[in-house]
């Protein structure tokens, strides 16, 4: 759903970037109180994770931008891949992955062409806040009332994901009803944008689901929305199975906490350079949503030219290598690893500004007597 230059008029595309920054600039401190121990939980399980948030939040930014480049079809000459905002709001809280987005995004544009940069604005909020926001909210609702299982952080997991896309795509079409730069009537876009990003958040929800669910259940304590969330552990008295102290669940917790986050960070790294260097390339070559309305409704004619069409990058390629697979490959990798880079050292600097301040101390967890 990379919205292109000339989509959408100079002064809404001002006006998107200003309310792109704002969040941003919201984001920061948020991420902050997140990656310091803040948030979900407050419990030895939070401030345990807390301490593995920074690193995976770097991790979680370049899986996203591997698994972007791997469009599948959804319908006849269509195709979609995964927005994000969902899946990095629920492992590493929603103000981090309001940012974990806008580095993809910031990435993508800058290196590969992919997303106008004069729309980089209108791409943060509809990808990034539109979508952490409304998954975010849903997630955290439906795990309040769900039983406090695995199963159900997965299956909230799902719902949030699914109706993350279409809201953005309605998003989107709110965009372009006050600033489009074609007549195409803004109920037509509205009916086709959501009709088929409906479809897309199915897949959106499945690779959410499956990636949290892998999370959750190899290390629950590096995932944000399952903090505080596992269920107590129980003890036999009597022949009854019963609710053991929290006294009692904080040694195993801590033990688990205490796991160095290293080997998982290296195998989800590698599995995102697997996803982007050899997998991408059988991705689905046909249009993906906003694509399929844009040509289709005639949206499309307003397009620009991209300001770095003439990166050594662009279009997930590398110039002068010919080989399609080795070009391709090489391009996915280079993104991966400079997703990773640049995410994981903003969120170190934000985190390190956290402990460093003077109200950076996490308050005293509180023992049952």
């Amino acid at each position: 759903m990379h919205v292109p230059d000339g989509f959408i008029n100079a002064p809404v595309s001002v006006g998107a970037g200003i309310v792109a920054t704002g969040a941003v600039a919201v984001s920061l401190r948020g991420a902050r109180r997140e990656l310091a121990g803040g948030g979900a939980g407050g419990s030895v399980v939070a401030l345990a994770g807390a301490e593995r948030t920074a690193p995976l939040a770097g991790l979680v930014a370049a899986f996203i931008f591997a698994v972007q480049m791997l469009n599948f079809p959804v319908a006849a000459g269509t195709s979609g891949h995964l927005l994000g905002g969902a899946l990095a709001a629920i492992l590493v809280g929603p103000f981090t992955g309001v940012l974990c987005i806008a580095v993809v995004l910031l990435m993508q544009g800058v290196l590969f062409a992919d997303g106008g940069l004069t729309a980089l604005g209108v791409n943060i909020t509809v990808m990034g806040v539109i979508t952490v926001v409304v998954a975010y909210a849903l997630f955290r609702g439906l795990v309040k009332v769900l039983p406090r299982t695995r199963r159900s952080i997965t299956g909230a997991s799902f719902v949030a994901a699914l109706v993350s896309v279409p809201a953005a795509a309605g998003a989107f079409t709110l965009i372009y009803a006050i600033g489009g730069t074609t007549e195409v009537p803004v109920g037509k876009v509205l009916t086709a944008m959501v009709g088929v990003h409906v479809l897309i958040g199915i897949g959106e929800a499945v690779i959410t689901m499956l990636t949290v669910g892998a999370v959750v259940a190899v290390r629950p304590d590096l995932a944000y929305g399952a903090r505080g969330l596992t269920t107590p552990l129980k003890l036999r008295v009597g022949g009854e199975l019963i609710d053991a102290e929290p006294t009692a669940v904080a040694a195993p917790v801590a033990a688990s906490s205490a796991r160095s986050p290293r080997t998982f960070w290296l195998a989800g790294l590698g599995t995102a350079l697997l996803l982007a260097g050899v997998v991408s390339f059988y991705a689905s070559a046909s249009p993906d949503g906003l694509e399929k309305v844009a040509a289709d409704q005639g949206i499309d004619k307003s397009v620009k030219d991209h300001a770095a069409a003439d990166s050594p990058l662009a279009d997930y390629g590398v110039k002068d290598v010919s080989d399609a697979r080795l070009s391709g490959g090489l391009a996915g990798v280079i993104g991966v690893g400079a997703t990773a880079a640049v995410g994981s050292g903003v969120f170190w600097v934000v985190r390190r500004r956290r402990t460093t301040s003077g109200d950076a101390q996490p308050a005293p967890v509180q023992e049952s007597v």
